[in-house]
């Protein structure tokens, strides 16, 4: 078993991992457009030794770079491992420029920092470095992915047969180093556009019908919110109309279900169809439906592979493991449903998509530990 010390970085690992960390949130990588940090992070891994594949994704994605994926060999190979973390971050409303501040890193400016997910993406580049001096009794395999802020299109187009791991790891929940997120939602995107006739307002609103009122008529009977501890449904847009002296022909309406039990989100999708349909009979418009399942939810009990190999890390490391659900997706929901075990971490990023985003050095450090520590671990 590996000595405790195995399981922590090295002063100039840490010190590396500061800076692999400010310079790859300085390179601006929005959804689509990854290719500086894709760039960056192959030759990071190329100076180590490392062979690196990007995969021909970005024709599906319409990104500017692939996923990329690398493997180190292990001293025995008789397990294999996978680490995953996205090179994408949500848009950008300023530049980045990093600073310390009392132990925090942040932004300069009135702007996302990319904490999320360039805290994953310097980790795993700390890892692959140590990996390469002092090779883990587990292959160990690195997937870096594109657009995990567009509903998870990069993991989704990746090739899951290119894996070997029996196991994986993402990196990628804005909460304290120590979660585990055991359990995440199934997602639904449902759209509806109701059609209906347009008439002029004043001189015949009586020739019209109003796919506005139509739709207005569906939300007002709609569950909305929390509907019960695992299950949330919103209406997060609607559009429609062309002046007000015009009743609206057209209404286009977005709405969402999460839950973590997927026969719940399915049964709640069914309803708000029906009412949908209804309300639009009622007013005599039609309306089209559009449901896609973006992502499907997973639940690891606490004596999966996973779960125990990084509470055990953890634990290591003096850190108590807490396992946890989300009401969020990550590139874990993906590897789950493509029958992967895979545990999303906590990696310590703080208000993640908000421009007060920030992390602590503290909670840096301590994700390359645990990833270290999970390396080690595995097996």
């Amino acid at each position: 078993m590996p000595t405790e010390a195995a399981f922590r970085a090295h002063p100039q690992e840490r010190q590396r991992l500061l800076d692999d960390f400010i310079r790859l949130c300085e390179i601006e990588s929005p959804s689509r457009r990854e290719r500086g940090v894709a760039d960056a992070v192959t030759r990071e891994l190329q100076a180590v030794g490392l062979e690196v594949s990007e995969d021909g994704s970005s024709s599906e994605t319409r990104a500017d770079a692939g996923n990329l994926l690398a493997r180190v060999a292990g001293t025995d190979g008789e397990r294999t491992v996978l680490l995953c973390a996205h090179m994408d971050t949500v848009p950008l409303a300023g530049p980045i420029e990093v600073v310390r501040e009392e132990g925090f890193l942040a932004n300069r400016h009135e702007a996302i920092l990319g904490a999320d997910n360039k805290v994953a993406v310097a980790v795993l580049l700390g890892v692959a470095r140590r990996l390469a001096r002092e090779p883990a009794r587990a292959d160990v395999e690195l997937l870096f992915t594109t657009c995990e802020e567009r509903a998870l299109a990069g993991a989704k187009a990746f090739d899951r047969s290119l894996l070997r791991a029996d196991y994986g790891f993402v990196f990628d929940h804005a909460s304290p180093v120590g979660e585990l997120i055991a359990a995440a939602p199934t997602y639904y995107r449902i759209e509806a556009t109701f059609r209906g006739q347009a008439a002029h307002a004043g001189l015949a609103p009586e020739a019209g019908r109003s796919a506005v009122v139509a739709a207005a008529g569906a939300i007002a009977r709609l569950r909305l919110g929390r509907l019960d501890e695992e299950t949330t449904a919103n209406v997060g847009r609607i559009e429609g109309g062309s002046a007000a002296n015009v009743v609206p022909e057209r209404c286009r309406v977005e709405l969402e279900v999460r839950s973590l039990d997927r026969g719940r989100a399915h049964a709640t999708v069914t309803e708000i169809v029906d009412v949908l349909t209804d309300a639009a009979g009622v007013a005599e418009c039609d309306v089209e439906t559009e449901v896609e399942e973006g992502f499907r939810g997973y639940r690891l009990a606490r004596s999966a592979e996973p779960v125990q190999v990084a509470s055990a890390a953890l634990a290591e490391l003096g850190l108590e493991p807490r396992l946890r659900a989300t009401a969020a997706g990550s590139d874990a929901n993906v590897l789950n449903a493509a029958g992967l075990p895979c545990l999303n971490v906590a990696d310590g990023t703080e208000h993640n998509h908000r421009p007060d985003e920030r992390v602590s050095v503290a909670s840096l450090e301590t994700a390359l530990d645990v990833a270290l520590g999970i390396v080690g671990r595995s097996g």
